[in-house]
């Protein structure tokens, strides 16, 4: 497994983890015709777009196999919310199930703690489903809850819970910073 900075080619690959990674994450949370609507080549383009705009104060990591095929991915960068006490933020963090409790999500984490340290964030906030089992992970990253808020997916009303790292070394093992 490697983790690098995504390009702009990494688009479809990502669309395609993306709306795999919601189908199998969410289903029964968020409505059905929801995720069933999804379409690879819409998503596809939308993180095109994304990528050929990102701005040096975000960063986007990819996640790939031993056979170069991109298994997840992670985005980071300013915290969007004011008055959370956290300036930065993972804004999204997706794998395909096969590789989810591998290790390939915490690696995603730790690389985008790492890039937020080194411009000058020093905490971190990720916004979660609350019926999200990944909350969990979060929790064994050394996260604490710290807010809440009602979102609204597919006309289905849901809350998102906030957790975050007052601290990103504890994110930061064995790079110097």
């Amino acid at each position: 497994m490697r983790i690098r900075l995504a390009k702009v080619d990494d688009a479809s690959a990502i669309s395609i983890v993306h709306i795999n990674s919601w189908r199998s994450s969410y289903r029964g949370i968020v409505p059905d015709q929801v995720l069933d609507s999804l379409d690879y080549v819409r998503n596809g383009s939308r993180w095109r777009e994304m990528l050929s705009n990102l701005g040096e104060m975000k960063c986007f990591f990819v996640a790939e196999d031993d056979d170069g095929r991109i298994i997840g991915f992670a985005i980071g960068g300013p915290n969007r919310e004011e008055k959370t006490g956290f300036n930065g933020e993972l804004y999204a963090i997706y794998l395909l199930k096969e590789y989810q409790g591998k290790g390939v999500g915490k690696k995603l984490v730790e690389n985008v703690a790492y890039w937020l340290s080194r411009h000058k964030y020093n905490s971190m906030l990720v916004w979660v489903l609350e019926k999200n089992p990944a909350k969990y992970f979060y929790e064994s990253l050394g996260a604490r809850p710290v807010g809440r808020k009602k979102i609204e997916i597919g006309n289905a009303p849901l809350d998102e819970l906030s957790y975050g790292w007052p601290d990103l070394s504890i994110l930061i093992p064995n790079k110097s910073k």
